[in-house]
């Protein structure tokens, strides 16, 4: 009872003083600002950091949500399962999946997005991967001049403040001293056998975010000093003494008021009283793949057809909501190992390990959500050489080890199917190999739900309509398969989770149309919503914003967020949000 309390009192202790030195929000709002800045995610907290370094900026960002601290797990990386559904998270899901999710209820799938200061970055599972150097020569081949990788490079160094002393050192990679601080992270001698098992199938060890992407590494994670280093703490909360710097919360934008093709003002519900607030050169639209889509249209900036089904005044016919790319996992490769150095409930919540954490920032709490490595792999031949097609999530656990079916309610998996594959793994050790399809070939879209903006829009991201992202993944399962007849997996005695998934009896275990079958009901989105503001050139009829970031046809109102990407990045999201927030800030402060 005495140590409860005592821990009791430390978290309380470590509460008052977090609550009582961070500055302060906003509460009352000025009339008119320089720029506003509408969410305060992994791109914008960036730019407002950037936009008000300079004093005769005056920026507001209005961020729909809470302060980051009003939960304190958001500190502990290891708790993020804890996160979802809370008072964090927007709790959106997608609309019924013909193709895909077949296993979850009513096929829909969970997509939490950030609600609070940080935006997702209070969310993710704080993996730093910047993608395959090819993704950004890709995109400037698609028109986006000035975003090849030689262009971006820059950026993602400008952040960077990486703590391995190899990578820091290779200057032509990688910089230090940023606001963004990216560390190593591993917790158990799983981690090397891991890395070591994908090294004796011939992957190399080396840095993914360097010269070469193929390979496998230890993770690399947005975690200072054992805590989450979300973009609210490297970027905004810095920068939340300024005096030129307003930052409100509970401020949901609900429209951008366009006049005579120029964005004049914003429509905002702040602390529950409606306001208006004018802009004197600029707003930045960072709400998010869902948020900047939702807001354009419900301004009138849209596909026409349906606009005018919602009889909103179309202001610019424009195809938001269209490109919507995500990755997808699976969970096929749950293997049981021989080891008690794995990562449990049981073993990972206890009060020592919570002490260990608040007291040094030290134990199994600062592990990236269970991740320990990380590897990129090329399934298929037609792939360009140096690309990757699949990346394995390596955990040092699985779904089943928490009694509260924590797995189940965020993936929104049937309660049957998890109790058959999953309910008998309590407190069990094993890993989770996930191979994530990186380069989907399937697209789908958002639309509004209807013209209320408090009505969560109908997402659709058609996940599987293409076959041929099932065979992509099924030779990602396949190579992931090769792991179990490694030296370095066999000393841990790893055997597969053979349950058979219900709904796929009919097909032979472990048949290539089992594997299939098993993709189609249990292929789950990781969160990674991309595309659905596209960027290319002007002339081009996909496009919404320019190169430049500016919604094409309307003065004063760029996007700058995960939207804007033309074409998924081949690795998480995260990091290139980031960088994209960094290469707005100078787009604007530049007035390009």
């Amino acid at each position: 009872m005495l140590g409860k309390l005592s821990l009791l009192i430390l978290i309380s202790a470590l509460l008052c003083y977090w609550m009582f030195t961070v500055p302060l929000v906003k509460v009352d709002l000025d009339e008119e600002y320089t720029y506003i800045i509408v969410g305060s995610g992994s791109s914008g907290s960036v730019i407002a950091n950037r936009l008000s370094e300079n004093e005769q900026n005056k920026v507001l960002v209005l961020e729909a949500g809470l302060e980051e601290t009003s939960n304190w797990m958001v500190d502990v990386p290891l708790a993020v399962p804890r996160l979802q559904q809370t008072n964090l998270d927007w709790e959106y899901k997608t609309v019924p999946q013909k193709h895909a999710c077949k296993a979850l209820n009513n096929q829909q799938s969970n997509w939490p997005r950030g609600k609070a200061l940080g935006g997702t970055s209070n969310l993710n599972y704080m993996l730093y991967v910047r993608g395959n150097k090819a993704d950004y020569n890709d995109w400037e081949r698609m028109g986006c001049d000035g975003w090849g990788y030689k262009d971006v490079l820059p950026y993602f160094k400008k952040s960077e403040d990486n703590q391995n002393q190899e990578f820091a050192s290779n200057m032509g990679h990688h910089s230090k001293n940023g606001p963004l601080t990216v560390s190593d992270i591993s917790v158990t001698s799983l981690a090397d056998t891991m890395m070591k098992a994908f090294q004796q199938l011939g992957y190399r060890i080396l840095d993914v975010n360097g010269k070469n992407q193929l390979g496998v590494m230890k993770v690399q994670a947005t975690i200072r000093k054992g805590q989450r280093w979300s973009t609210a703490k490297a970027f905004l909360r810095p920068a939340m003494s300024r005096k030129n710097l307003h930052v409100a919360t509970k401020a949901h934008v609900q429209k951008i008021l366009i006049e005579g093709k120029k964005a004049k003002s914003v429509k905002v519900i702040h602390n529950g009283k409606p306001k208006i607030i004018k802009v004197k050169k600029e707003i930045v639209l960072s709400a998010g793949t869902v948020g900047s889509a939702q807001l354009l249209m419900l301004s009138g900036v849209g596909p026409r057809e349906h606009l005018k089904q919602l009889k909103i005044p179309v202001i610019a016919d424009l195809p938001v909501g269209n490109n919507l790319q995500d990755h997808l996992c699976t969970d096929m490769l749950t293997f049981l190992v021989n080891t008690s150095d794995c990562l449990t409930q049981k073993n990972s919540e206890t009060l020592a390990v919570l002490m260990q954490f608040f007291l040094f920032g030290t134990g199994v709490s600062i592990s990236a959500g269970g991740i320990e490595s990380i590897a990129f792999s090329k399934v298929n031949p037609d792939t360009s050489e140096g690309l990757s097609d699949i990346q394995f999530h390596n955990f040092a656990t699985h779904f089943g080890t928490n009694d509260e079916r924590l797995v189940e309610k965020n993936l929104n998996i049937k309660e049957n199917v998890f109790s058959h594959m999953y309910g008998h793994l309590l407190d069990t050790c094993g890993v989770l190999i996930a191979p994530t399809l990186l380069r989907p070939k399937s697209t789908g879209t958002i639309r509004l739900k209807s013209t209320d903006p408090k009505d969560h829009p109908l997402i659709d991201p058609q996940y599987l309509s293409q076959p041929q992202d099932v065979e992509t993944l099924l030779k990602g399962v396949k190579e992931g398969l090769k792991l179990l007849e490694t030296p370095s997996m066999k000393s841990v005695s790893a055997r597969l989770n053979d349950r058979v998934l219900p709904g796929c009896e009919m097909h032979t275990f472990l048949s290539d149309d089992y594997i299939r079958c098993y993709i189609q009901h249990m292929a789950i989105g990781i969160y990674h919503p991309v595309g659905t503001c596209k960027m290319g050139k002007a002339s081009d009829k996909t496009s919404v914003v320019d190169p430049q970031l500016r919604v094409i046809g309307i003065e004063g109102l760029r996007v700058a967020d995960a939207s804007i990407m033309p074409q998924i990045v081949s690795g998480n999201t995260n990091a290139p949000c980031i960088m994209i927030g960094e290469k707005a800030s100078d787009l604007i402060k530049n007035g390009k």
